[in-house]
């Protein structure tokens, strides 16, 4: 999938007080045959995933992936340092004890995988160090619920606002943004 450029276009933005009228007007939005850009909200709402349609996150699998990194250097810098470069015969033990390696194997398994799925969640929403977000209402991060939808024609721009009157919203205004919509 690629992305188009990054450009200003109006949009369409409902403002909701309660988290469960949000999700009410998502399912309902959306039943209507309408598009939503992105939802804004100051804390995490169960199930608005689901409402909204995405799929299930692959993270759990990046992780996965990570770990598996974390685990194969792990046992490579072991069994590389302690049986190939500097291979000592200790009262006739084993060269490649592997039972002694775990603790190190486990610990590097764990880092990958954490700070692979940090570096994957930074990159994937486009948050980090130098990234200046784009806010929609300032007080989407204290106690309001914000839905974007791209305006269309007047038509589709009307039946959008009516879906966000019909549904509780607070405020309905017209706002131009940052359009990063998949091809």
């Amino acid at each position: 999938m690629s992305k188009k450029k990054k450009e200003k276009v109006n949009h369409l933005v409902g403002i909701y007080d309660d988290d469960e009228k949000l999700l009410h007007a998502v399912e309902v939005i959306r039943q209507r045959g309408i598009k939503i850009a992105d939802v804004f909200t100051p804390f995490p709402i169960h199930g608005l995933e689901h409402a909204l349609g995405y799929k299930d996150s692959r993270l759990p699998d990046v992780a996965f992936i990570f770990g598996t990194l974390g685990t194969i250097t792990a046992l490579a810098i072991q069994i590389g340092t302690y049986t190939i470069d500097w291979q000592v015969n200790v009262g006739g033990k084993s060269s490649l004890p592997l039972p002694s390696f775990i603790p190190v194997t486990f610990e590097l398994t764990v880092l990958f995988a954490a700070l692979g799925m940090v570096g994957t969640y930074l990159i994937a929403n486009k948050i980090g160090p130098g990234v200046q977000p784009e806010v929609v209402d300032p007080r989407q991060t204290d106690d309001k619920f914000v839905v974007i939808v791209k305006a269309k024609d007047e038509a589709y721009n009307q039946k959008v606002k009516q879906a966000y009157n019909d549904t509780g919203a607070e405020t309905v205004r017209e706002q131009i943004l940052t359009d990063t919509e998949e091809e």
